[in-house]
């Protein structure tokens, strides 16, 4: 297991707006300030990069071929809710 070491970090002149909204969200999840600051940083810092709808969908492998997914008209069709 890797050890990793705490430190402190002093963030200054931060616009009142962003210190509100941290405060608004430290409250809606049920922490402090201090901790919700840590979820944020550690989030944007260290989670794996979230893709975008566009890159998801290219991601996906090209299998099959386009009559797997052809739209039939006419015969038996029926609401969905049915």
């Amino acid at each position: 297991m890797m050890e990793t070491s705490m430190a402190n970090l002093l963030v200054r002149n931060i616009d009142g707006a962003v210190v509100k909204a941290l405060k608004a969200r430290a409250g809606r999840h049920g922490v402090s300030v201090e901790e919700e600051h840590r979820r944020l940083l550690r989030s944007a810092l260290l989670d794996p990069e979230k893709k975008s709808f566009a890159e998801a969908l290219k991601s996906i492998p090209d299998v099959g071929s386009d009559q797997d997914f052809e739209r039939r008209q006419g015969g038996d069709v029926r609401d969905v809710f049915d």
